[in-house]
């Protein structure tokens, strides 16, 4: 990491604030020069206190101080060559270009402890998004998984979507989600959602329940920490899926969230799902959740999505095609698709997204069995609940 900041600061120089001091040294050296020459009414001094003021804004109050020295210096030279340091005009100009360079040195160190406030804050901030939203393994099982998240506010990593993996007895669940609202006001009920996942995935026999349990656990949350003004408007889509070793399909509870993307050579197809309404509107048992099942063969790829990537506008209010772009990268491994997807988004919503946006690209990489459901994209599955 080291090294790579160094590599940064050789390609990008400009950005140091040693090199940006160059500005202030060849201000404070043309407008003494020109002074020198220029007529002796002519008085160029009082700019030099331009180059204290520019320094403050990128350096600390020591290098501040310095430039502020030089102008100084140059004032005084400035005075020398026009009728001498005694004279009332030169001594008022250095004594102001003085107080000003103070005042320069000072807003310096005010900004500098701001910002390593702001640093550290940040710090924080991040550890505590990590601890969060868990990044996901590289390989979980007989699966490739890849993982992206694209925060919407600035300054953030996680926001009100959210995704999490956990490995069972006979496979891998996955969920993922979306919580009504974006950034960081919406990090409190995806704290909840992921932690009633991680431990109710391991209690639950089918997803129709493991939803069920999601249910209930958001439910109590609401209960007690709803805003008053907001009762009934707080809810999440999450998508769960449940992936098998040795059988080539995938079980899937939709709880209003979009249905993914099944990529095989050549093509890219939306999962048929039969959807019920998000989590936190009221749902009464598992009964009221449907279990659909697909086939999901060796060399498939499932990409997951929350609806901040389809809804992601170009600036003349075009919808992302993500479908029909998916389909240009399907035989790409899973971190290969979500880097195409990403840089793809990103251009289309013009370098920045209005909404949170999540993806995992999952790839069964081989099966133990033949597929029971070849041919059969997907059906609708009630006598497993």
């Amino acid at each position: 990491m080291a090294a790579q900041q160094r590599f940064a600061r050789l390609r990008h120089p400009w950005q140091s604030s040693h090199a940006l001091l160059a500005i202030p040294v060849l201000l404070i050296l043309v407008i003494t020069v020109v002074d020198i020459r220029s007529p002796p009414d002519v008085h160029l001094g009082p700019a030099l206190v331009i180059a204290p003021a520019i320094t403050a804004s990128f350096a600390g109050p020591r290098l501040t101080a310095l430039i502020g020295l030089l102008a100084l210096a140059a004032q005084a030279i400035i005075g020398v060559f026009h009728g001498g340091l005694t004279t009332t005009n030169h001594i008022v100009q250095l004594i102001t270009l003085a107080v000003l360079s103070v005042l320069a040195v000072f807003l310096s160190a005010v900004r500098e402890r701001r910002s390593r406030q702001l640093a550290q804050v940040r710090s924080v901030a991040e550890a505590a998004q990590h601890v969060l939203l868990w990044p996901l393994p590289d390989r979980i099982g007989p699966l490739q998984v890849a993982s992206l998240y694209l925060a919407a506010e600035d300054e953030a990593q996680i926001g009100g979507d959210l995704y999490a993996a956990t490995r069972t007895e006979h496979g891998t669940r996955v969920m993922i989600g979306d919580v009504r609202g974006k950034g960081l006001p919406a990090i409190g009920e995806a704290a909840l959602l992921l932690g009633a996942f991680r431990e109710a995935a391991h209690q639950h026999t089918t997803l129709p329940k493991l939803a069920d349990g999601l249910e209930h656990s958001l439910a109590r949350y609401m209960a007690d920490f709803e805003p008053e003004d907001e009762a009934g408007e707080r809810f999440a889509t999450a998508l769960l899926l449940e992936i098998p070793d040795e059988d080539p399909i995938t079980r899937l509870t939709s709880c209003g969230h979009p249905p993914p993307l099944l990529l095989r050579p050549g093509e890219a197809v939306t999962v048929l799902v039969h959807p019920a309404p998000p989590l936190g509107v009221g749902r009464t048992g598992p009964e009221d959740y449907t279990l659909d099942v697909f086939s999901f063969e060796p060399g498939d790829t499932l990409l997951l999505y929350t609806d901040g990537v389809i809804e992601a506008r170009n600036p003349v209010g075009g919808f992302y095609p993500f479908t029909q772009r998916a389909a240009q990268w399907t035989d790409a491994s899973p971190e290969t698709l979500l880097h195409h997807i990403r840089r793809d988004l990103l251009a289309h919503a013009g370098g920045h997204l209005g909404d949170d946006a999540a993806l995992i690209a999952i790839r069964r990489t081989n099966a133990a069995h033949p597929s029971r459901l070849h041919g059969r994209t997907v059906r609708r599955v009630q006598d497993e609940c």
